[in-house]
């Protein structure tokens, strides 16, 4: 199979994106000295995300259906993540339906220019779609298996589209593969397998590490990595097809033909330009 995934996304020939949120207990400590949780970045990064996501599918006449989209968390369950009514309980929701329902809308402050150099405070308006939750063990494998059941039957029903993308975004180990890793990798495995006629499911993953460990984006080899956990993840990761590789490249990192859609340590900005590249089209029509 080539690398070049030439689908078009369209309202008539979708594709899907489907997010795997550690939830376990760790995700409760800090991001730095004194930060936020884990889980309440994640919760803002993927809330970011979507909105980003619909902004870019916002057309004149409404947000157009490129996308169907998921959150599957794992933590003391496995299942859809969503907050509240209509959207909780469902594994994947087309993308206009997902504008039209935060389960709130906070205000928020961030930093833009003041056109002298500097900086100021501009209260934004900031949709909820995700609330942090950190607790229980990491089911990793169990999560796998949940994206390969969403996804077989909603790709027997688009078999034409550009392939669906998972990123899986965890701080630890997983906690259910009976101690063999190659468990885990077999996981990941049934998910990448599936496909459609465009190309296989890719699959991303986000490593948050608790430690001090140097942030690696988008390697093309496992030299480096600084654990097993970390190398695992890796090799469970898709190479990345050639179209978001020349994102990667005008965003200025570092790849290859070899490089796997993987950040290890990565700080948030970091992170939500790799979910951004990650979940950017080859063409929308």
């Amino acid at each position: 199979m080539d690398n070049k995934y030439p689908a078009e996304i369209s309202r008539e020939n979708p594709s899907a994106m489907l997010f795997l949120i550690d939830q376990s207990g760790s995700m409760v400590d800090p991001v730095g000295e004194g930060g936020q949780s884990k889980a309440e970045e994640l919760a803002s990064i993927i809330n970011r995300l979507l909105q980003n996501i619909i902004i870019r599918c916002a057309m004149a006449e409404g947000v157009r259906d490129y996308y169907h989209v998921g959150v599957i968390g794992y933590g003391a369950q496995v299942g859809p993540a969503f907050a509240g009514p209509p959207l909780a309980e469902k594994d994947l929701v087309r993308l206009s339906e997902v504008a039209e329902n935060p389960v709130r809308v906070e205000v928020r402050t961030k930093k833009v220019q003041d056109g002298a150099g500097g900086l100021v405070d501009q209260k934004v308006r900031f949709p909820i779609w995700f609330d942090p939750v950190a607790k229980g063990a990491t089911p990793m494998c169990q999560a796998l298996g949940r994206a390969q059941s969403v996804l077989a039957p909603w790709l027997d029903e688009h078999p034409s589209c550009f392939p669906p993308v998972v990123i899986n975004i965890t701080d630890g180990e997983a906690t259910d593969h009976d101690g063999d890793v190659t468990n885990l990798l077999n996981a990941a495995e049934s998910v990448k397998e599936l496909s459609s006629s465009d190309g296989n499911v890719l699959l991303f993953n986000v490593h948050i590490s608790a430690g001090g460990s140097t942030p690696i984006e988008f390697p093309d080899n496992e030299e480096g990595l600084p654990n097993e956990h970390a190398r695992i993840l890796f090799r469970m990761s898709s190479l990345l097809p050639d179209h978001l590789r020349a994102v990667a490249r005008q965003e200025e990192f570092s790849v290859s033909a070899d490089t796997r859609g993987f950040v290890f340590n990565a700080d948030m900005v970091a992170v939500i330009k790799f979910l951004d590249i990650g979940t950017r089209p080859n063409t929308l029509r």
